[in-house]
Order: C-alpha cells, then structure tokens, then sequence
C-alpha cells in the first residue's frame, strides 16, 4: 500500500508553486470528475489568514473555537457545488497520539464541515505502524482518475504548493490505497467524542 508512492523528487512529477495548484486544482475539480479524496498526515500547520487557527495559536482557545462558525457559509457553499457537479468528497485524517494541539483545533473545523455534510473518517496513526515502517503515508488530493497531488508543505508548517502527478497507473493504486484505509478509519463522531471532546484547552507552544 503506497509502495510504489514516490519518495522525494519524481521525474513524474511537475512542481506546483501554491498559486498555481490552487489554479490546476480548480481546473480539475470543474472538468467532470466524481470523486475527490484527500488523506492528511501531517501533525502540526499553519494556517495564518484563518481567524480561527490566528486566535489558537494566539493562545485563545474559546475564541478559536468560536470562530470556526465564521466557515459555516463558506464550507456549506463549497458542498453545494461539489453536489451540482456530482462530485463525491472524501477526506481520512491520521491522528497521532498524544494529539498535537494543532489536530485537537483542527478536528473542531473538522466537525463543522461533517455536520455539513463532509465525509470524513479519522485513522490512529498507530493503526497503520505496519505500513508506515519506512516512512509515513502521503499527503495527497486525487482528482477522479485525472490528478493526483502530493501536498507540500515548508519546515514551519505552511502551504508550499504540490507535486501533479497523472500517471493513471499511480493515481489508481494510490486511489485503492485511500480506499482501503478509509475503510478502516473510525466513524468522525465517535472519535471526536471519544478522544478529542474529553482533552483540556491545549497549550500552544511558540
């Protein structure tokens, strides 16, 4: 599972500045495809711009939680047009423990957009130990058979763009591979109601 995944730069790739992924990206997403699926492993991001992540990593933790509401309108729009194009969205999340306060923020965003509709299983990174031996599970959108994008990131945590890749025969084992672990992640409420509801307002370290 993921074996073949490319490791470091990949002669099949081409590298996309952040601009121009968010571009390709809603090319592909507009051009008939039915799915998209998007598995996310890394632990700790920045997300500056976004009020919410601000007033987290400011230390505010009520406030934070109180601006995830201002995503309502925008999260909701985005499902409605993923529904008018006929696109199934899927998202799996890994979650390391201990949880990082950066993911026990993010399950909170993560809970709105389920409640509006998203589809979203939550992994224990324990759980896939025996394939993650040599290195973690990508970071990757697959767009229908079309494009797959390895998500970058810098070494703060921010968006630095992807790599594109649309070798059909690596797009549909990383497809299957999706697949078969968001068959084995847990259902999001039941998470969130058992690991993440319980936990104290996390200390932001700078």
């Amino acid at each position: 599972m993921f074996d073949s995944f490319p490791h470091g730069p990949s002669e099949r790739a081409e590298r996309m500045d952040r601009p121009t992924y968010h571009a390709d990206f809603r090319r592909v997403y507009e051009s008939g495809i039915r799915h998209l699926n998007k598995l996310e492993r890394g632990q700790n991001f920045k997300e500056r711009g976004f009020a919410s992540w601000e007033a987290f990593a400011a230390g505010e933790w009520d406030r934070a939680l109180s601006l995830i509401q201002e995503k309502r309108d925008v999260y909701a729009r985005q499902f409605r047009t993923a529904a008018r194009l006929g696109i199934l969205e899927r998202r799996l999340r890994v979650v390391e423990f201990p949880v990082t306060p950066y993911v026990q923020w993010e399950l909170f965003v993560l809970r709105l957009r389920v409640e509006l509709g998203d589809h979203i299983r939550v992994l224990d990174a324990r759980d896939i130990a025996d394939i993650e031996q040599s290195r973690p599970v990508p970071e990757v959108v697959i767009l229908g058979d079309d494009a797959l994008y390895e998500v970058l990131y810098d070494e703060d945590g921010n968006a630095a763009g992807a790599n594109r890749f649309t070798d059909r025969a690596l797009i549909r084992e990383t497809s299957a591979g999706f697949d078969a672990l968001y068959e084995r992640g847990d259902d999001f409420h039941a998470f969130f109601d058992r690991e993440i509801a319980p936990l104290a307002p996390p200390v932001v370290v700078h």
